[in-house]
């Protein structure tokens, strides 16, 4: 079972995945926890190049394809080897982001991106995708909050830099995978205390993995 994590920023999404984890471990269901981009050596450095803020320029077009090469080596080198184990694969972001960042947010033709995200994943889909859903102003009020707590490693906040609209435009592109897409997606309101969307999380993975 693929299972991936999805939204805005600031939207818990990443608390969320790991407390997932911990949920499985204590039920003794075989899984792993990872990320996009990341996962693997590869992905963690080009994770830098993308996530924290620089001097670098990066173009859209060069955005994409540094997202498809971390998840080509993700896919081949961490994903399907756990899938093909048995395991449940809990994943911080996968391909709808690419979808909604890139393709919504700054404008990139989307169906070259879904091309580009079956070439890179091995058409490897998501079967079920928790969309943690809160208004863009209050994810992105979390995220600022979040960056500047931080002193033990650089800022992830290349993404948090950019203009309101940009977000508004993400958190309609991911609507419009879900209106595409209804039966995969689980929509949790990520606007609740920590407690409350993680009982919801536990909900959905019980469903999900027909568990008592």
């Amino acid at each position: 079972m693929f299972i991936t994590f999805e939204g805005p920023e600031g939207s818990g999404k990443t608390t969320q995945v790991r407390k997932a984890g911990e949920y499985l471990l204590s039920r003794n269901i075989p899984h792993i926890v990872t990320e996009e981009p990341g996962g693997t050596q590869l992905g963690h450095t080009i994770r830098k190049l993308l996530l924290n803020k620089s001097s670098l320029i990066i173009f859209g077009k060069a955005e994409l394809l540094l997202f498809a090469a971390a998840r080509a080596q993700h896919v081949e080198e961490i994903i399907r080897p756990s899938l093909r184990s048995g395991a449940v694969v809990l994943c911080d972001r996968f391909a709808d982001a690419t979808i909604a960042y890139q393709g919504y947010g700054r404008g990139l033709n989307v169906d070259e991106i879904r091309w580009i995200n079956e070439y890179s994943s091995g058409n490897l889909k998501p079967d079920v995708t928790l969309f943690f859903d809160l208004p863009v102003e209050v994810g992105l009020d979390r995220a600022m909050g979040r960056i500047h707590q931080r002193t033990d490693s650089p800022a992830e906040d290349r993404f948090e830099g950019e203009d309101l609209q940009f977000h508004r435009r993400v958190w309609d592109g991911y609507y419009t995978l879900i209106n595409d897409e209804p039966e995969r997606f689980r929509i949790v309101n990520a606007a609740r205390d920590q407690e409350q969307v993680y009982r919801d999380v536990c909900r959905h993975l019980d469903a999900v993995l027909s568990m008592p």
